[in-house]
């Protein structure tokens, strides 16, 4: 058995302000026994205000909530799962990026989002990202305390195929932060992520932004760990703060006895259109 910690937050348009957020979450993730702390999408900063939030986005190497999320992941040694940054690529685009830290504040594994969210919303919301944003090109799995985690990001919920992907790589765990939209929360949020664990027979957790954020957006919350039979071991509700659950790594193996789809994948050939 094995303690994790999500944090579900309410960034807002100061990256500082957001990482004392998440430095009192590592401290208190490990004084709470956790394994590993599971942070949201857009951890430093969320401000939708592009000349606003220009003065902020830099290069990964002097982003300065990277750097106090691995000093605090070390000093309390602690892994972090930090949901993901707004970072500055070489040329000059920016990556939707996560960070897998190690219990030394070591960077083991990055994944830029690969889904890109440019969609208009009934509700009249209308979010174009691919318009700053750069969409990842490759997948990635990283071994962790809690087993070998595959990583995607909030939008990327919507395309199974990164998720067998994943899987087929040896993922036992799928993490998911997210920023996602009460709309789309509503409507999708559970009967998605849920989805994605039983067809895949993992522990899957979403830590989620939540609430009224400072440039007025509104997110779902609802931070979730699912475990693999599909089984709601976690739900935050709509609350900022940190939660715990317990995984019991040992039911990855025994859903996918009993129920072994992943050996029953076969590469679907081209379609034939009669």
């Amino acid at each position: 058995m094995t303690a994790v910690a999500v944090l579900q937050m309410t960034a807002g348009i100061d990256p500082a302000a957001n990482a004392d957020t998440l430095e009192r979450a590592i401290a208190e993730a490990a004084a709470g026994g956790a394994a590993m702390l599971f942070t949201p999408e857009m951890s430093g900063l969320i401000d939708r205000d592009k000349a606003r939030a220009a003065a902020h986005l830099t290069s990964e190497e002097h982003d300065p909530v990277l750097a106090r999320v691995r000093a605090a992941a070390a000093a309390h040694g602690l892994w972090v799962h930090l949901g993901s940054l707004a970072v500055r690529r070489e040329d000059g685009r920016l990556a939707n990026r996560a960070y897998v830290i190690d219990d030394r504040g070591e960077v083991r594994a990055r994944y830029d989002k690969m889904h890109l969210f440019d969609v208009d919303l009934p509700s009249g919301e209308s979010w174009r990202e691919s318009a700053s944003y750069a969409p990842g090109e490759q997948a990635v799995v990283v071994d962790t305390p809690v087993g070998r985690l595959g990583l995607a990001i909030c939008y990327d919920m919507r395309f199974p195929a990164l998720f067998a992907a994943l899987t087929e790589a040896g993922a036992t765990i799928l993490s998911v932060p997210a920023a996602f939209t009460r709309p789309t929360g509503a409507a999708h949020w559970h009967v998605l992520l849920r989805a994605r664990a039983i067809e895949a027979g993992v522990h899957l957790i979403a830590a989620a932004q939540t609430g009224e954020h400072q440039d007025g957006r509104a997110t779902y919350g609802h931070s979730l760990v699912v475990g693999p039979w599909g089984e709601v071991l976690l739900d935050m509700g709509e609350a900022a703060g940190l939660g715990f659950a317990t995984l019991d790594m040992a039911q990855v193996d025994a859903v996918r006895q009993r129920l072994p789809a992943i050996r029953h994948r076969r590469a679907i050939p081209p379609v034939v259109r009669a």
